[in-house]
This record gives C-alpha cells, sequence and structure tokens, in this order.
C-alpha cells in the first residue's frame, strides 16, 4: 500500500514531514530512532492499531531522516528535538501518551523536561522501545577509537557500517557535543508520568545495562521493565509488535 503524502510543516526553514490522524485521547505520539523513518514497522503497526482503536495518533521524520528536508550530517539532538515540540505543539490536543523508540526516548524524555518547563502537563505516558538516552555520551563515546577520534578532530565526523542500511551511519563532532548538554541520566529524572520500557536482551546496540540504569533513575513506583530474552534493536518481529500494541494499550488504559 502506497502511503499518502505526509503534511509538511516549517520548522526553521526546513520542511519536516508528518502524518496526523485524529481521534480519542490519550493520543499516540510516535518519535523514531537515529536513521529511522516513519514508515517503518513500528510506527506504521502503531498507525494501523491506531485507526481500528479509533485513537489519535502523530508521527513524523526530523530533518534528515525519511520524507523531511535537511541533511542528516545536520542534526542534533537540540534540532530533532526542536523539531519534535514544533510538531508536538502544532498537532496535538489533550492528553498524549509518548512512544519512543531508541533515540526516539531520548528525544522523548527531552520533550517532557521542555513541556513541563513550560507549564504543559499533557504527556500522560511514556513508553520507551531499546531506550537510548545519552547514547552519545554513554555509549558513543567511550567506544571510540583513535581513528575515529582523528576523522572527529580533522574532519569533523566518522563513519560506522549499519547493519540496518547500505549507507554509513555518520556521526559528528556536533552531534557529540551537543549531546552532552542534552543529557537526562545524569540524576533522577523526573516524568511527572508512567514509564513502560521494552528492552531486549539481545541488543547489541543499546545494552540491557542501558536499560537499567535509566530505570535506576527513574520513580520506581512509576516505571515497568519488561525484558526480552531473545529480542534485537530493532523489536520488530510479531511477538515484540504484539508486545508494543500491548504495553500502549495498557498505558492508554492507565492515563485514560
Amino acid at each position: 500500500m502506497t502511503a499518502t503524502a505526509p503534511t509538511l510543516l516549517d520548522v526553521d526553514g526546513i520542511d519536516i514531514a508528518v502524518r496526523h490522524s485524529s481521534g480519542a485521547t490519550p493520543g499516540i505520539v510516535w518519535l523514531g530512532g537515529y536513521k529511522s523513518d516513519m514508515l517503518g514497522t513500528k510506527a506504521q503497526t502503531l498507525s494501523d492499531w491506531a485507526a481500528r482503536e479509533g485513537r489519535a495518533y502523530l508521527r513524523h521524520d526530523y530533518s534528515g531522516h525519511g520524507e523531511s528536508g535537511g541533511a542528516f550530517a545536520d542534526g542534533t539532538i537540540s534540532k530533532w528535538l526542536g523539531e519534535s515540540l514544533a510538531v508536538f505543539r502544532r498537532f496535538t490536543e489533550g492528553k498524549q501518551i509518548l512512544v519512543g523508540s531508541s533515540m526516539g526516548a531520548w528525544i522523548a524524555l527531552r520533550m517532557v523536561q521542555e513541556l513541563r518547563k513550560a507549564g504543559d502537563s499533557n504527556v500522560v505516558g511514556l513508553v520507551l522501545l531499546a531506550p537510548a538516552p545519552d547514547f552519545t555520551a554513554e555509549l558513543v563515546e567511550p567506544a571510540l577509537t583513535e581513528e575515529q577520534r582523528r576523522d572527529l578532530r580533522e574532519k569533523g565526523f566518522f563513519e560506522e557500517p549499519s547493519d540496518y542500511s547500505a549507507e554509513p551511519y555518520i556521526y559528528t563532532s556536533a552531534l557529540i557535543e551537543d549531546g552532552r548538554a542534552n543529557r537526562v541520566m545524569t540524576g533522577p529524572i523526573d516524568t511527572h508520568c508512567p514509564v513502560h520500557i521494552l528492552q531486549g536482551l539481545a541488543d547489541a546496540d543499546v545494552p540491557a545495562s542501558h536499560a537499567l540504569k535509566l530505570v535506576s533513575l527513574l520513580p520506581a513506583d512509576d516505571v515497568t521493565l519488561s525484558l526480552i530474552p531473545d529480542g534485537d534493536h530493532r523489536l520488530s518481529r510479531p511477538q515484540d509488535l504484539d508486545m508494543l500494541l500491548r504495553a500502549v494499550g495498557d498505558m492508554v488504559q492507565r492515563a485514560g
């Protein structure tokens, strides 16, 4: 099935591609991962579920991703966070549940901080899949080789082969430096809402220890951690998708 054309929202001169379906609240807001787009398996599965449920659903592509404008190499957490906040503020009404995958979980946690700071308490639940908050500082920087450090100094970026795409991942010095300014795992994280984390124990990209560290920083009585013994980073197998839909459905019941 061919996807309908997205709506374009101008954010700081860049066209951000958005797909939004109105419906019941709490609505679902999808936040994808690094180099992922909003037509991926998990995002589309949630879209189909929301349509069946008559529930509002919102997703977008960060700049440099999917159908949005801009260059991927120009992206930073601050930039993608700003775009996500602009989309959220333009297209949502009432209570919302943020569903963040990998880097999208980091964006989701930062969104809650920024929305709360602005007096917006409409985020009433978080579902985080293979969450990768602070991945630049916690996972990328400690593993840098001398060659990669040299590339960052001399070229401003380094490349790494991707298991998910023919094109390599690009990590820029701007992304890494900006990541330090957006860290959330430096102390207790107050989300003001329930959190459900899904983490595969066979995740080669974001280790389960990272999810456990995140849980330790969240209010324990509001957090559910579901560990999937043979789950990888994608969490896109049928059984993973079923677990995602159950987690989101449960969060809707709690938040509704």
